[in-house]
């Protein structure tokens, strides 16, 4: 998993033509805690993706202009355009995000 460190950072990974995951997340989250464990298994079941972490409380801006209010969330980049968003206020599980990403 990539953990960007600045807004050029996250410029440069947008501009990559893969799909990318933006995984929207915050250390104090309890609901962040619930999936960090499992992600190394979602990330391993989805080899066609990269996943990018984003602090939502680093990268405020960045989240309001997605409307990223709830965390943890999920939104799928591929060649510079949204493909799919996994956006809410609820807890994931590793099957609700697999499904999802399945979907796309």
């Amino acid at each position: 998993m990539i953990i960007p460190k600045s807004y050029v950072e996250i410029a440069d990974l947008l501009e990559r033509e893969d799909r990318l995951v933006l995984f929207f997340a915050a250390d104090w989250c309890p609901d962040c805690h619930f999936i960090y464990p499992v992600m190394p298994e979602i990330e391993a079941e989805n080899p066609d993706c990269t996943f990018i972490r984003i602090d939502r409380d680093e990268f405020m801006a960045m989240a309001e202009q997605l409307n990223i209010f709830g965390i943890p969330s999920f939104v799928v980049v591929e060649n510079g355009k949204e493909i799919g968003r996994l956006v809410n206020r609820l807890r994931k599980t590793k099957e609700e995000v697999n499904s999802f990403l399945a979907g796309l």
